[in-house]
């Protein structure tokens, strides 16, 4: 845990009204976005302030209206989670790249191009978003961001959100050693068949299909039966 001197101010404001923790800023940032789990050393000071630098705390019926709670570890979870974080510099620019990151996957795993049936290489996709300019928030979750970024992203590449079904029979050798691998793509449909085979339909977004061909035919030496389900 850090000095007072060298921490850092998380806040919320709830109803006009400010409430501020101090933090220790590799650790509150390392919380944000996941890499530390618990609030253990996060925290300076344990109290919720209304404004730190004066010295001024919030009473405990303030606390109990406003998040419905008292207790400080609840609200500075609150606070880190969905508050503002005076990040430096350095962090933001850390916290935006493995944002792109997570869009560019995304796009990856959900998209294809229209033309070819095929998803986007990863390179077409970076440089579509840079072009686009579309403004990413470090803070907010990918998953809400997605539609300003199709929105930016679609006049200047095209993209198509697919689903397929793909029907595969597995040979007895690999069946029950693969079965969890293959129930991980979402099993619609399943049967066993008398020799031991496995028949499944799995659904999955069409840009996925190469890795799960390409997993399917490593794990069964290529000792499996695939096709497109209309």
């Amino acid at each position: 845990m850090t000095t007072i001197e060298k921490s850092i101010t998380a806040h919320m404001e709830i109803n006009g009204e400010r409430y501020e923790l101090l933090v220790d800023p590799d650790l509150a940032y390392q919380y944000r976005v996941g890499q530390k789990k618990e609030l253990n050393n996060v925290l300076t000071v344990e109290e919720v302030f209304k404004n730190f630098k004066k010295g001024e705390r919030h009473t405990t019926s303030s606390l109990q209206k406003a998040f419905g709670t008292t207790d400080v570890w609840q609200i500075a979870e609150r606070i880190l989670k969905n508050g503002d974080i005076q990040l430096t510099t350095d962090q933001k620019r850390k916290m935006l790249e493995e944002k792109r990151k997570q869009i560019i996957a995304l796009l990856m795993r959900e998209c294809i191009d229209p033309r070819t049936g095929a998803p986007h290489t990863q390179m077409r996709l970076e440089q579509a978003l840079e072009e686009s300019r579309v403004h990413i928030d470090g803070f907010k979750d990918v998953s809400a961001q997605m539609e300003d970024i199709f929105k930016a992203l679609r006049p200047i590449i095209p993209l198509k959100i697919e689903r397929v079904k793909i029907a595969a029979k597995i040979s007895p050798a690999y069946a029950q050693r693969i079965y969890g691998m293959i129930k991980g793509y979402g099993i619609q449909k399943e049967e066993w068949a008398k020799d031991g085979s496995l028949i499944v339909v799995v659904e999955m977004s069409a840009g996925m299909q190469g890795e799960f061909y390409e997993r399917l035919n490593k794990a069964t030496a290529g000792s499996v039966e695939t096709k497109i389900v209309k």
